[in-house]
């Protein structure tokens, strides 16, 4: 016997590489990294890298090893690179995978270039560094150690430096095009130190879009390539993109109340007149953010509606009013505008979030993911 999933969050295959295909048109670069950490921002991470690989994608990426080593097993043979290593890690398993790896210190350098040795392979080394992230790379006062180490390791066939990589704080326009010149120093500083990577790439989705001038030869997305806009002052339709995933679920259970009836934990909300109360079984046990309690828009039988009290572990309400809805009712929380569906941006404005969080923090342990389409 099995049960009925009632919990659904439909992928579209299709969608997805017809995005890829999309962003390699907009970019018309050689190379495109299609970024599948977090489980591919919530869609699921193999069947998401299976099908930006149809769609055109020469990379991909994960935030850690753990992540890469996952496609590995699944089979996928395609270029893939990460970026955030252990304190203490060896890099053996990496290395014996034909991972990718992203270096930010001459210490990680020369460990990566130690399992190497180990393993009797070169490995293949992004150099990332810091331009004004502040976050994971190399600062420029680090530079010089680092690149000389790099460019050592290069030359004596230890490492193979095929990458040089930064990252956008996407702050505004002016901001990013300040971090492009450090990057175009870094690049600069690199030659003089006698290397000149195959693969160049600072763009993420955001500058990949809209700064074409960020682009070099190669470019990284992660969030466009779901259909999903960089920004939320952004549509994806603003670039031929489509919305890939739809969160949907069926009616539970329909009561009718009378008028000033609390409703969930709290009494965020009380009736304003008699009124018909349907129940979703979705919660923030799915990942479904409690800040869009009274907010978070439910589409059910043609109509939207928002959320009504707090959202609960495993379920919350919908006041639908004088409505006709019955128990086993479709219903959807976002999926592809186009369609009639709530966005995922418009739950992120019901969260005071961003479209990013409300996918990735989907929790796939009650939630059932159907993939349709031929990617």
């Amino acid at each position: 016997m099995s049960h009925t999933p009632f919990r659904i969050a439909k992928v579209n295959t299709d969608a997805i590489a017809g995005n890829v295909k999309r962003i390699r048109e907009i970019t018309g670069v050689d190379d495109v990294l299609i970024v599948v950490k977090a489980n591919a921002y919530g869609h699921g991470m193999v069947p998401a890298a299976k099908a930006a690989l149809a769609g055109g994608a020469t990379w991909l990426g994960t935030a850690d090893i753990a992540e890469a080593l996952t496609l590995r097993k699944a089979g996928i043979t395609a270029p893939v690179l990460c970026w955030i290593h252990a304190p203490d890690e060896t890099f053996d398993e990496a290395v014996a995978a034909d991972i990718t790896l992203g270096a930010v210190s001459v210490a990680q350098l020369n460990a990566i270039a130690a399992a190497g040795h180990r393993n009797k392979a070169t490995p293949r080394v992004h150099l990332k560094l810091d331009t004004g992230l502040s976050r994971n790379g190399a600062s420029p006062e680090q530079w010089a150690d680092f690149m000389r180490t790099a460019a050592e390791l290069h030359a004596s066939g230890d490492l193979d430096v095929e990458g040089v990589m930064s990252h956008l704080s996407n702050t505004s326009d002016a901001d990013d095009l300040e971090q492009l010149k450090v990057f175009k120093v870094g690049l600069s500083e690199l030659k003089d130190a006698g290397l000149e990577p195959k693969f160049v790439h600072l763009a993420a989705s955001l500058a990949a879009l809209t700064l074409p001038e960020t682009r070099f030869n190669m470019v990284r997305s992660g969030i466009a390539a779901y259909g999903i806009a960089p920004t939320e002052e952004l549509r994806p339709e603003q670039f031929g993109l489509t919305p890939a995933m739809t969160l949907e679920t069926r009616v539970v259970a329909v009561r009718k109340v009378p008028e000033n009836t609390g409703v969930s934990y709290g009494y965020l909300h009380r009736t304003p007149h008699e009124s018909t109360l349907a129940l979703i079984p979705l919660g923030y046990g799915d990942g479904i953010n409690r800040d869009a309690s009274m907010n978070g828009p439910v589409l059910i039988n043609g109509e939207t509606y928002p959320v009504a009290g707090r959202i609960a572990m495993d379920q919350f309400l919908v006041n639908v009013g004088d409505d006709p809805v019955a128990v086993g009712d479709h219903v959807v929380l976002f999926g592809d505008p186009a369609q009639g569906h709530p966005s995922v941006h418009d739950w992120a404005a019901a969260a005071n979030s961003i479209a990013y969080e409300i996918v990735t923090r989907l929790i796939g342990t009650r939630l059932e993911y159907e993939y349709v389409g031929n990617a």
